[in-house]
């Protein structure tokens, strides 16, 4: 019998490849393109005056030069707000060549096509852009209370305010026994993936139609952009997404301008066209995200319970706002974590700076409502000297109230109701993992010797497997092997394993023996793509649903051919056989011959199976009405709202006394992400995300000076934690099934980064005794507070 693959800890089917260094990513294309540089803006906010290309029109392999003046009418348009939102009031976004003026460092004017990047290079160190340099707005406060504007439409600098309310905060606050408040920061980081952005394209003027491969996230909207920008048809657009050397957000933006002006200067041009963006330029033109000034007003009894809740916070959501309110909105309804809360109010304002742009971060909006929301508890915790995994405790939603609606809405207007999890049960998971009761013990002991030990916890609960939906693709060929196709791209998250296990289950055949393809339009047309923990609720029940088609034509072709019953049929080892009779029975390659009612035959499968397919019946058509040719099936899911998956963190730390050095000496996790397809690919994912929740907590900060300057636009100076900062993480799982999806399953991907500096912050602040509430955190910045903290007391 064929083993079973969902929950098994199978090892990822597209490593080989990737080891033996045969992935091919965007890079590795077009190495006869012509070459796309970008003369970029050295302000963060100027008036262009002039573009003066005279001395850059000689050089040698110089094939074109486009400001925003050279491009077509429809290329002239703003590019796409892409999620709209009633309180989004004063929406900018940015043109795909500046349009008169730069708003920020990194903003792309001209654009420059050449035999090759050191062409083109030169040619750009060549232009001349006379500017009117005007004053930056650089902080997220000032940008509110008096700086100058942005924009000269936006005054005030404010996109968007949206207020939310459950119960009525105000009175629960006037009237709890306990009111503390608190100032809470978040600073800028960015994804900083691997490979950054690229897009390589060409036209073929023979059918007129366009070819694009782009390292993406969301293929199937980067084509829709392109057709329409570019004024062609959907089906003159093809778009690919090769491998893909890391996303983590950056990636998800559709378009990109360069998406756009490469395709465009390949089909004026009749050659391919390449751009890859060299690492400066991901610093200062791609976007960042994660900065927010929060101010928390908490009211809570003698037990540490939580009364009331009044948030209020800034984001910076930089110099335009193409992805609109997701980050804000995500973090003003998911802050409220695994704790019942009934009163509740917040306001948040999404503010302009001349910084780079904002959109979503692996967490995208979490790991700053996660770092108020904890902050806020342990700050109840040491007013009332109670044991913060008690005050937590204390506040949890029990497992019997599942589905907890809280009265909020999402961007989409859908309820914010959690579908499932046991919070108790998993911070007891914790407790254990990381040996909670008995690090009094281990801190003194410590202290005895001159070392400074802490410990902190923080808990999230994260909303997964966001809609509106995505859509799978099934096929049996007649040699057996079974395609899989999704329109949704991947960027490492082992899509083909996962996407494979649940196919070769539903349809009872070896893993070997599925392929599965994602983003690539040629192969599945409509997809919303790969972000916010979504792609194995999505596209992994899509691929089930899909299956299980394919699965119930396989058992009819089977019953007509065999003169058995459907129900006395099973799929195992490849074949279609009687239940209790393994014998009698028949392959899949042979019913996906039936299956194409063809009076003749191509190979041996056929011959084969020209036995069964019996005798013409003048009555009936080859193909029964309702019916298609071929073994396969297309399916889609679209969930009624999203799934939720929660977890908890706790993190040991050492704090040097002299130099405020911070090491992390033990991690430990606990995840609730459903059903698990593959607990290795989930481990995998839990410690990548922890990886990164340690870099966002002491090392990750886009540094900006006074007129918007990123000080730190390179990997020598912007810090990210090595093999050497990321500590061995123990992990252990809950699985409370989902019960919005036939799998079970919610996301994973995001899990890991989402508490990190909040459950960092808890220890240094339980080691040194100085709170904790601006993140990252550097050793001089720890030695600072403690200085003033011991010069205070």
């Amino acid at each position: 019998m064929t083993t079973r693959q969902f929950g098994a800890s199978v090892a990822r089917v597209e490593d080989p490849r990737l080891l033996r260094g045969e992935g091919r990513y965007l890079d590795d294309l077009g190495h006869d393109a012509l070459a796309v540089a970008m003369v970029r803006s050295p302000h963060a906010h100027a008036r262009i005056l002039d573009v003066d290309v005279t001395d850059a029109i000689e050089v040698d392999g110089l094939v074109a030069i486009y400001t925003f003046e050279d491009l077509p009418e429809r290329l002239q348009q703003p590019l796409p707000l892409l999620i709209p939102h009633p309180s989004l009031t004063a929406p900018v976004t940015q043109y795909a060549l500046a349009n008169g003026e730069v708003n920020h460092v990194g903003e792309a004017i001209v654009m420059v096509v050449a035999t090759d990047r050191y062409v083109a290079e030169d040619v750009v160190g060549r232009i001349r852009v006379d500017y009117e340099v005007r004053d930056a707005v650089v902080d997220i406060e000032s940008a509110v209370t008096g700086g100058p504007d942005v924009h000269d439409a936006v005054s005030g600098n404010v996109a968007a305010e949206l207020t939310q309310t459950i119960g009525d905060a105000e009175q629960a606050l006037s009237s709890a026994p306990h009111r503390l408040r608190l100032r809470l920061d978040i600073e800028r980081s960015a994804s900083t993936p691997l490979e950054g952005r690229g897009v390589h394209a060409r036209w073929d003027a023979d059918d007129a139609s366009l070819r694009v491969h782009t390292s993406t996230q969301a293929p199937t909207s980067v084509r829709a952009a392109i057709a329409t920008f570019l004024e062609l048809d959907f089906a003159q657009v093809e778009v690919v997404v090769p491998d893909v050397g890391g996303g983590f957000g950056v990636k998800i933006m559709h378009p990109w301008p360069e998406e756009l002006l490469v395709p465009w200067a390949a089909r004026l041009l009749g050659r391919e066209v390449k751009f890859t963006e060299d690492r400066h330029e991901h610093f200062v033109s791609a976007n960042h995200e994660r900065g927010q000034v929060q101010h928390v007003e908490v009211g809570f009894d003698d037990e540490g319970r939580i009364l009331g809740l009044d948030v209020d916070f800034l984001h910076d959501h930089g110099a335009y706002i193409p992805y609109g309110l997701i980050v804000p909105i995500i973090t003003s309804t998911q802050l409220l974590g695994p704790y019942r809360i009934e009163h509740y109010r917040v306001r948040f304002r999404s503010v302009y700076t001349n910084k780079t742009p904002v959109s979503p971060y692996r967490g995208a909006g979490r790991p700053q409502g996660c770092f108020l929301m904890e902050r806020t508890v342990d700050a109840i915790a040491a007013e009332l000297g109670l044991d913060r995994a008690l005050v937590r405790e204390r506040n949890f939603i029990q497992p019997d109230e599942m589905p907890y609606a809280f009265g909020l809405t999402f961007q989409d207007g859908r309820d914010y109701t959690y579908d499932s999890g046991d919070f108790p049960a998993s911070l007891d998971k914790l407790r254990t993992l990381v040996d909670w009761d008995g690090f009094a013990q281990r801190k003194a002991a410590a202290a005895a010797e001159g070392r400074l030990l802490g410990i902190g916890l923080a808990c999230y609960v994260e909303g997964t497997g966001v809609g509106p939906y995505e859509g799978g693709h099934v096929l049996i060929e007649p040699n057996g092997t079974v395609q899989v196709a999704t329109g949704l791209g991947t960027q490492g998250q082992g899509h083909q394993t996962v996407f494979g296990q649940i196919v070769a289950d539903e349809l009872g055949v070896p893993l070997e023996h599925v392929r599965v393809v994602t983003g690539d339009t040629r192969r599945f047309g409509y997809a919303v793509g790969t972000f916010a923990s979504r792609a194995a609720v999505m596209s992994g029940n899509a691929v089930h649903l899909a299956a299980t088609k394919v699965r119930e034509k396989a058992l009819q072709l089977a019953s007509d051919a065999l003169e058995v019953d459907v129900e006395d049929l099973e799929l195992a080892d490849g074949r279609v056989q009687v239940v209790g009779s393994p014998g009698t029975g028949l392959p899949l390659s042979m019913l996906s011959t039936l299956s194409n009612p063809l009076r003749y035959a191509f190979d041996e499968h056929a011959k084969a199976a020209t036995q069964f397919a019996g005798p013409s019946d003048p009555d009936r058509p080859p193909v029964a009405e309702g019916q298609q040719p071929g073994l396969e099936g297309t399916d889609y899911y679209s969930p009624v709202r999203s799934t939720f998956a929660n977890g908890m963190h706790a993190v040991e730390v050492e704090v040097d006394p002299a130099t405020s050095d911070i090491s992390i000496l033990r991690y430990a996790v606990v995840h609730d992400c459903g059903n698990l397809i593959n607990p290795k690919i989930v481990q995998g994912q839990v410690l990548g995300g922890v990886a990164q929740g340690v870099g966002g907590a002491l090392y990750e900060r886009m540094a900006y000076d006074e007129h918007g300057q990123l000080l730190n636009a390179s990997f020598m100076d912007f810090l990210m934690p090595y093999a050497t900062e990321v500590p061995t993480v123990e992990i252990d799982h809950l699985e409370t099934p989902s019960p919005l999806n036939p799998l079970g399953i919610k996301g994973a991907g995001e899990a890991g980064v989402i508490p990190g500096s909040a459950a960092i912050a808890a220890a240094i602040e339980d080691a040194t005794g100085v709170p904790v509430r601006a993140m990252p955190i550097s050793p001089s910045q720890l030695h600072e507070l403690r200085q003033t903290a011991g010069g205070a007391a």
